[in-house]
């Protein structure tokens, strides 16, 4: 099933809200070819907007420039022609913030009609630039207010309320532009923590996905080997025996006919469970570590002597899952050793008590004679390792001194005091 969750779009459809930079951010298409995103429809109204109340300020100052005795008349025309141009220069705050601050500040110094368009650009700093940038040139704006009065006193207003008023209006713009600039990073953060929270989101349900087709094919593999195994064992009987007794060919076909059918109905129980999302109560209960004489007796009757060795006092008593572990890691032992040493005797020993964990051993002798190799042989192993590990045991694999082969699972088996003593499992002989 593909969960796979569509991209949502990358910013609002309302693009042209945004201010240009906040929108080439929230799309990742956006500055591809190297180019700053084009001004919206908002840039040109917000640059419009403070080009227009730079040239109002600007006015206003003119008047006031010419009117001051202090100024020198062609001091005021240079004044007026510095305002014109930082007005002007006012178009180009997106592109150049830094540099435009810069200049503007010092044109400050000598206008007074470049005072809107001064504080339009330290505003422009300090929403488009750190704040390092912001104390270097905001600070030395504040630093030539004393001087600048001090050069050219404002007839109407004395010394320290000019001062006063100019630096807290200064600050109080550099204050406002750091405050625009931490809501958008604020922004950006937001919308990058919800990029991760998705992506994040997805790997954690193909994870989930990746473990339930892991947890089907060990369901499917364990189910299904034991059985098609002994299809395979008197089918292969039959074939190399066409003149057998007739009660033997008829057992063989017996047990043949009963792996079918039971194949058929596991394989329709892990089918339902997966239509339906859910196990089916209705369905068989699943095996237990009672359920190992049955085993044991259904391997016999295939033609594979058994020696069922158990030594837990009651095995109804063990947990659930532990129990159902135990018993799909001894089918499988069962159904490799009659894969790979057909004929030979299989030893099943299951060991165990509440705290100390449950201990089961499947050991089969060297083969007589030659085997052919079966194909896809050890995947089994490995599903049954990752069960045991999921279980919270271990199991080991790997041949005898005589020849022969052993799985031994060590599983937790919870007591009465709510903690199981890990009690190390014996290695397999070399």
């Amino acid at each position: 099933m593909d969960t796979a969750v569509p991209p949502a779009p990358a910013f609002p459809a309302r693009r042209w809200l945004l201010p240009s930079a906040l929108a080439g951010e929230l799309d990742p298409d956006a500055g591809r070819d190297g180019r700053r995103p084009r001004r919206t429809v908002r840039d040109w109204l917000v640059d419009s907007s403070c080009f227009l109340l730079a040239v109002f300020v600007g006015l206003l100052a003119a008047d006031g420039v010419t009117d001051n005795p202090h100024v020198p008349h062609s001091l005021a025309v240079l004044d007026q022609v510095m305002g014109v141009l930082a007005c002007a220069a006012v178009w180009l705050r997106r592109r150049r913030p830094v540099e435009l601050a810069a200049v503007l500040v010092l044109a400050g110094f000598v206008s007074d009609t470049a005072g809107g368009a001064t504080l339009i650009a330290l505003f422009t700093l300090a929403v488009h630039r750190p704040f390092r940038y912001v104390a270097w040139i905001g600070g030395v704006s504040l630093a030539l207010v004393p001087p600048y009065y001090l050069w050219r006193p404002d007839p109407d207003v004395s010394y320290p309320a000019a001062v006063a008023f100019i630096v807290v209006l200064t600050g109080a713009v550099l204050g406002w532009g750091m405050l625009v600039r931490a809501k958008r990073q604020l922004m950006l953060s937001l919308r990058d923590r919800a990029r991760h929270a998705e992506s994040e989101a997805r790997l954690r349900a193909e994870q989930a996905q990746r473990l339930a087709r892991e947890a089907i094919a060990r369901e499917m593999h364990d189910v299904l080997a034991h059985r098609l195994t002994l299809l395979s064992v008197h089918a292969g009987a039959l074939e190399f025996r066409p003149d057998a007794p007739r009660e033997e060919v008829a057992r063989a076909a017996g047990v043949i006919r009963e792996s079918a059918h039971e194949a058929l109905q596991d394989l329709r129980e892990i089918i339902g469970v997966l239509r339906a999302g859910q196990p089916d109560d209705a369905g068989r209960p699943q095996p237990t570590l009672a359920g190992l004489d049955a085993l044991a007796a259904e391997s016999r009757d295939a033609g594979t002597e058994v020696v069922l060795d158990v030594h837990v006092a009651d095995p109804a008593a063990v947990p659930a899952s532990t129990g159902r572990t135990a018993y799909r890691i001894a089918q499988e032992g069962l159904t490799n050793a009659r894969k790979h040493a057909p004929g030979s005797e299989v030893t099943v020993t299951a060991t165990g008590a509440p705290g100390r964990g449950l201990t089961l051993t499947v050991r089969n002798p060297a083969p007589e004679g030659e085997v052919r190799p079966v194909p896809g042989s050890g995947q089994g192993l490995i599903g049954l390792a990752e069960r045991a590990t999921l279980a919270g045991g271990r199991l080991t694999h790997g041949p005898t001194r005589g020849g022969g082969f052993e799985v031994r699972a060590w599983l937790p088996w919870t007591g009465p005091a709510g903690a199981a003593e890990d009690v190390p499992a014996r290695e397999p002989d070399a």
